[in-house]
């Protein structure tokens, strides 16, 4: 059983919904046969998160992964303690609260990097408590990025079996047309497919999603691509790449879905994010490629209105669990 995969899993902001999150994921059985977890969080927190869970586990600190035990019914915890428990809020933005999330974020990828755990799930996290905290970036792929020296990491999300890479993320809709180049996009299906190969999909097929309605119509209301796009369609053709598009984008990610294609290249935030939302909202995962190790996480935030109640879903974080042990492997072999 110790070739299960070590899965380093972040609590998330520990105001938020994060805690909550982590106990019932940890609850479920299925994940102790999938992979050996191993949580970095603060255990005064989860202590609390049991009391609005219900949810009934040991908690069993550890200093490194090497002396977690690994089953059901025991959390193995990366305890760091940062919070003032008597002062700290369920649902509210709170500077202590977004500088404990980025220590934990931190201290799992040192240990990552390291070759202690395979893979790292992260937990939500929130911009305003991390800006509060004068922590200066604006989320999850940044830090990963700037931490393994990694330039520009691909974001790519899953749910049932579709997969959509990002071409630009967290900007202004304008500013993401404007990055829209040809050698921006044929530098992404060069790295788009590399990271499929990664995942284990030998030949992988990419489909590229247009940007204007019906994809331009060759040019009658938007020249994007034609300009751009199509001609790093055809570069990357021409170099072997297993590519094509653009397409309409009302129709490429349901065709992604049917199988037709083994990804697609979305352009900007919105376009990707509603299509895999609108597939299946609880069990998109993100997941960061492009990195020195696989990261997964929760595809929402941290729910403070719900946060503290014992309401909130773990499904995504199961999910995103799932996936960072499906791919760890194959990811460790081409690595």
């Amino acid at each position: 059983m110790q070739t299960r995969p070590l899965i380093g899993i972040t609590m998330g902001d520990p105001a938020s919904i994060g805690p909550e999150i982590a106990a019932k994921a940890l609850n479920n059985p299925e994940m102790y046969e999938l992979c050996r977890p191993i949580l970095f969080g603060d255990s005064r927190v989860m202590a609390r998160a049991f009391e609005t869970t219900g949810v009934r586990l040991d908690l069993h600190p550890v200093a490194s992964p090497a002396e977690g035990k690994y089953r059901h019914g025991t959390i193995d915890l990366v305890d760091i303690q940062l919070v003032d428990m008597n002062s700290l809020k369920w649902g509210e933005v709170q500077a202590p609260a977004g500088a404990a999330s980025f220590a934990y974020i931190k201290r799992a990828i040192e240990l990552a990097r390291e070759g202690a755990i395979d893979a790292v799930t992260t937990g939500p996290i929130n911009k305003e408590a991390l800006r509060a905290a004068d922590i200066d970036f604006i989320g999850h792929t940044e830090m990963f990025g700037a931490f393994t020296g990694s330039h520009d990491p691909l974001t790519m999300f899953e749910t049932r079996g579709l997969r959509i890479f990002f071409l630009t993320r967290h900007v202004a809709l304008a500013e993401a047309i404007r990055m829209i180049t040809r050698e921006r996009v044929l530098d992404y299906i060069r790295r788009c497919t590399a990271a499929l190969r990664q995942l284990g999909l030998e030949r992988p097929k990419l489909a590229v999603a247009g940007l204007n309605p019906h994809g331009g119509e060759h040019g009658l209301f938007g020249d994007e691509e034609v300009r751009e796009i199509e001609p790093a369609i055809q570069a990357a053709q021409a170099e072997g790449y297993d590519v094509s598009g653009p397409y309409p984008a009302d129709s490429v990610f349901w065709h992604a879905a049917q199988g037709r294609f083994d990804a697609v290249l979305s352009l900007y935030h919105d376009q990707g994010h509603i299509a895999a939302k609108m597939y299946d909202f609880e069990r998109t995962v993100s997941i960061t490629l492009g990195l020195p190790f696989l990261r997964s996480s929760v595809d929402h935030g941290t729910a403070f209105d719900i946060a503290g109640t014992g309401k909130a879903s773990s499904v995504s974080l199961e999910e995103a669990i799932r996936v960072a042990a499906k791919y760890a492997s194959a990811f460790r072999r081409a690595g």
